[in-house]
């Protein structure tokens, strides 16, 4: 038998996108060892690219946003609907919580190496290239069978375990936590174009999220970036896309030609980025941590790209863990059921109550609504922008009361 070798380490983040970078920042400027282990060399292809105002929080704290802001992205102001005739814009400067007024729109091949390139700029030591095959965590210690891209295998003993592998769920799948997703089957195809938008109600600062004219449960998005190009895509129960997504291109297409609202906005632009699609994206476990882990961002949950709050969920659990886990590694008592999972699953809840209200119609009809108050619309705001987690605001405390309020008024004033 070959013999492996066997590496220590304090703190080991599976994967190197946005929350593992930043947890993995927050942490090495605490004093703490940290390793990072990716499995992809960056830049590598994202979905995600629109952010929340409530993102640029954690950036900051982890000393990112000098470097994010010179980067030159897209700034975003807040997000637009567009339903037929209808248009409603919000604006991030005007919430009821009072957070970042702007964030930026981000091809996340360059924006996830910009962060990943901070965190190794603080001392922060990431392997690219690199594959969790197996672990044990019977024990007190945590070990993590590594593989290389050589083919060549080691072992890494660690004090914790911070799983931010988003889609590749690697401690979910080894450690039978996955959980089935209350959520229906849906589908996303989507691509970038040059954009080439003259449409004079176009604005490029913001997310523009577009309703299908007749099918209120198939929606779009249009994220314009900084050198005229945009992503495009449309989401939608899988059933719509059957018989259509033979050929990719055509199926985005001809679903964006059923919307002229946004076949106008998309008049001039050039398809010349084959589209790619992703379905079954809903995803969920049994527990969001155990003796010596934690999972964050999507490698925990996933709910739906309508309101973009993935990469919301994913820097605010990095830094909700980092500063537990700093805690912990000082000696300190730390509940992660009280003081982690059960704090992240409130806003988490609060962003899927309004999904659920989005594919309903119900929230629709409320942000499409030509008399809402300027203080409704101000707490709407807030959580479009990512503060989900700000139980001030009604909105936030009792959504799913609220919500229903709202569609109950709206039923009797017609939009």
């Amino acid at each position: 038998m070959p013999i492996v070798e066997m590496e220590r380490r304090q703190v080991v983040v599976i994967g190197a996108g946005p929350s593992g970078a930043i947890a993995a920042a927050l942490l090495k400027r605490k004093g703490h060892d940290v390793l990072i282990i990716e499995r992809q060399h960056f830049p590598r292809f994202s979905i995600g690219e629109s952010l929340l105002s409530h993102c640029i929080d954690f950036i900051e704290e982890a000393g990112m946003l000098d470097a994010v802001q010179a980067a030159g992205f897209q700034v975003k102001t807040g997000a637009a609907f567009a339903w037929g005739e209808r248009y409603s814009a919000f604006d991030f400067s005007d919430t009821f919580s009072n957070g970042k007024p702007t964030t930026f729109q981000v091809q996340r091949g360059e924006f996830d190496k910009l962060l990943a390139d901070q965190a190794a700029q603080q001392g922060v030591e990431i392997r690219y290239g690199e594959t969790i095959v197996g672990v044990d965590f019977k024990g007190e210690t945590r070990y993590l069978h590594v593989r290389r891209e050589n083919g060549s295998e080691y072992h890494l003993k660690a004090k914790f375990v911070l799983d931010a592998s988003g889609y590749g769920r690697v401690l979910p799948r080894l450690l039978d936590l996955e959980a089935p997703s209350n959520f229906p089957v849906r589908q996303a195809v989507f691509t970038h174009v040059e954009d080439r938008i003259e449409h004079p109600g176009f604005d490029r600062t913001k997310i523009l999220i577009t309703t299908h004219p007749t099918q209120r449960d198939i929606w779009f998005w249009t994220i314009p970036f900084s050198n005229g190009r945009c992503s495009v895509g449309v989401v939608a129960a899988k059933e719509h896309f059957d018989g259509r997504d033979a050929d990719l291109d055509a199926c985005l297409r001809g679903f964006i030609d059923e919307t002229p609202s946004l076949s106008g906005v998309l008049h001039n632009a050039v398809w010349d980025t084959p589209a790619r699609t992703i379905g079954g994206y809903s995803a969920n476990v049994k527990a969001l941590h155990g003796p010596g882990f934690a999972l964050l961002g999507n490698a925990a949950e996933f709910l739906d790209p309508v309101f973009s709050s993935g990469v919301t969920i994913a820097m605010r659990s990095a830094s909700m863990a980092a500063g537990l886990l700093d805690r912990q590694l000082k000696g300190q008592t730390v509940d992660w059921q009280t003081e982690f999972a059960a704090p992240l699953k409130r806003g988490v809840d609060t962003f899927r109550c309004y999904v659920e209200g989005w594919y309903a119609g119900t929230f629709q009809d409320v942000i499409f609504h030509p008399d809402s108050s300027p203080d409704i619309r101000r707490m709407i705001s807030s959580i479009l922008a990512g503060y989900a987690w700000d139980e001030r605001n009604p909105f936030v405390s009792e959504p799913k009361r609220r919500l229903r309020m709202l569609s109950e008024i709206c039923a009797s004033e017609p939009v």
